[in-house]
Order: structure tokens, then C-alpha cells, then sequence
């Protein structure tokens, strides 16, 4: 399940996530996936977390996992893109002559402009007269400020991903539906796949300033139109525990009446964890649903069996280094 393009060939078999709690590297020996080494990394020096603790934090990570590669995929929080779904009559195959089409199709979407950004794109699935395209778009300056942070840690960027769609890239295609939350101190992300589909993206900011950002793209059933908002709320006194909780009964309940059944199993990525998750959504009353990680330990290799132990790295902080590692 690529849902991700490539920079070259296959992704490197290094990869590092930046999160707001941290930094997670992994390395893997092949496209399957299987972890080899991780580790993890504070941003916090000096009691404060800035540019410079952010690339302290990439190399202490890296350096402890890397062998002879410098080259990195980095795996970035799901605020720093806009992820859409998109519908065209038809598509170029040639993904020169695509491109340019898909950033039209972006320019009244994006919050930025889509001439300057950074623009890839994946085809989802092709039907008579109708192409269902994964679209992301990020800021260049954005890109570059990532960029970067990679090349002063001391290694080169090549593929740079959002954080939920990497996570994504660990499932095998012809998994049944699927729903994912990537739950953190900043953010919470719901999606839902069925058969490497995409069929819903939502990101829910939750900043300090105790204002939620709220990006929605959601693939309809039948003629699969997109419906995409963005709206700044007040959290006002709502514990970020509550918007947890109702980003995931919003997508559940989509998840049912797109699919006429609910979700058998949730699985969980990023920084919360499957078991913390797990107790908020009882006390929010959303369920029953059965949650665990997206992560498991048949997924790390011998010089990962810590992970997932007292003292290791937790396994949620694995979902998104993993998926971009398994291609």
C-alpha cells in the first residue's frame, strides 16, 4: 500500500519521525518492514524546545541507529501538510503532464499557494470516466525548513512524509477496513482505508493557545465526492481529552455508514498509546470498540526487542518509521 510517492526507486531504509514529545528513528534491512534498530530522542534542552534542540534530538536519534547510509526519509506531524482526495473525469498517465493538473485542482483548496508548494500526488483507483487521486501539498518553506534540519544533523533528506499517510504505508493492501487514530500532545488524526482505499483523512489541531484547527477531507460513497472544510474553534475549558474522543466518535460513526458496519478493531499510532487511548474513549463513553497498536512486536527485529518494554521505545511512536520503511 504505497499511498506515498517515492524519491528514488525505494525509500531509504533509515527513517526518523519528528513529533512534538520527540524524535523516533528506525532502521530496516528490507522493504519488509521488519525493524532492526530504534531509538529515541527528547527535544527538550534546557528546559526549551526550538530549532537547535530539534536537530540535537534528529542526530541523537539517527546516529544511534544508522550504519553507512546517510540518506533519511522523514516523517513529519500531519499539521504541516494538507492531505485532500480528489476526483477528475480523467488523469494524465504520465505523471509530468499530471501534475500541473493536480496543482490547478489545489489552487482554491490550499491555504497557501499551490504554484509554490511542494506537490505530490498517488492514484487510489481509476473507474470509467472517474480517477480517485491522493493528493499532499506542503508549504516550501515549510519543506525547506525541514530539509534543513535533516542536512544540519548531518544526513541527507530523501523522501519526506506526513505522519498518518506513513503509518498507512505499513498495512497490507488487502487488509479489510481499517480504522487508524494518531493521537499526540498537538494533534489527533483519524483515517479510514478499506482495500487501499482512502476514504477519510481529518486532522484536529490542538495548540497551546487552546485553539483547534480542524482540517476535514472525506471521500462520500457512491460518486465518491470530496467534501473538504477548515475552521478555527474555541476549545474554550473542553479537555483536549474530549476532542480525543470526538474526533474518534466522528470518524466511527462515518466509518458505519459508509461501510454499514462498525469498526472491529481500532488501531492505534503516535505518542498516546493504544492503552491510554483505549481508557480515555471508555470514559468518553465511545464504543465499545477494541483498540491496539498498530505496531507489533512480530513487526521488530532482535536489535529492537526492546521496544514496546519498561524503558524501551513505546510501540505507538513506531507506526510512522516503520510505514515508511516497509516498501
Amino acid at each position: 500500500m504505497e499511498f506515498l510517492p517515492r524519491s528514488m526507486g525505494t525509500r531509504p531504509r533509515l527513517a526518523c519521525e519528528v513529533r512534538a514529545e520527540g524524535v523516533v528513528a528506525a532502521r530496516a534491512e528490507d522493504a519488509s518492514g521488519v525493524l532492526e534498530a530504534v531509538s529515541r530522542a527528547s527535544l527538550a534542552e534546557n528546559g526549551a524546545v526550538g530549532r537547535a534542540a530539534t536537530v540535537a534530538a534528529m542526530r541523537r536519534a539517527l546516529e544511534a541507529v544508522s550504519l553507512r547510509t546517510r540518506d533519511v526519509t522523514l516523517v513529519v506531524p500531519d499539521a504541516a501538510v494538507r492531505v485532500l482526495l480528489l476526483d477528475f473525469d480523467s488523469l494524465p498517465g504520465n505523471a509530468v503532464e499530471a501534475l500541473p493538473v493536480v496543482r490547478f485542482r489545489l489552487k482554491k483548496l490550499l491555504p497557501f499557494d499551490a504554484d509554490d508548494a511542494a506537490v505530490s500526488y498517488q492514484v487510489m483507483a481509476t473507474a470509467k470516466d472517474q480517477v480517485h487521486v491522493l493528493a499532499v501539498a506542503m508549504p516550501k518553506e515549510t519543506l525547506a525548513d525541514y530539509e534543513g534540519m535533516v542536512r544540519e544533523a548531518g544526513f541527507e533528506p530523501g523522501a519526506i512524509l506526513p505522519s498518518t499517510l506513513a503509518a498507512l504505508a505499513g498495512l497490507v493492501e488487502n487488509e479489510g477496513p481499517i480504522l487508524m487514530v494518531n493521537a499526540g500532545r498537538e494533534a489527533v488524526t483519524t483515517a479510514i482505508v478499506k482495500g487501499g482505499l482512502l476514504l477519510l483523512h481529518r486532522t484536529v489541531d490542538l495548540g497551546a493557545n487552546l485553539e483547534i484547527d480542524t482540517t476535514e477531507t472525506i471521500m462520500q460513497p457512491g460518486g465518491m465526492e470530496i467534501a473538504a472544510a477548515t475552521a478555527v474553534l474555541s476549545q474554550g475549558t473542553v479537555a483536549v481529552a474530549s476532542e480525543v474522543a470526538q474526533a474518534v466518535s466522528v470518524a466511527a460513526a462515518y466509518f458505519e455508514d459508509t461501510l454499514e458496519s462498525a469498526p472491529g478493531v481500532l488501531l492505534s499510532t503516535g505518542t498516546l498509546g493504544a492503552e491510554a487511548l483505549a481508557e480515555l474513549l471508555a470514559r468518553a463513553e465511545v464504543g465499545p470498540v477494541a483498540v491496539r497498536e498498530m505496531v507489533d512486536r512480530a513487526m521488530l527485529g532482535a536489535g529492537a526487542a526492546s521496544a514496546g518494554t519498561h524503558g524501551g521505545v513505546p510501540l505507538g511512536w513506531l507506526a510512522g518509521v516503520r510505514g515508511a520503511l516497509a516498501n
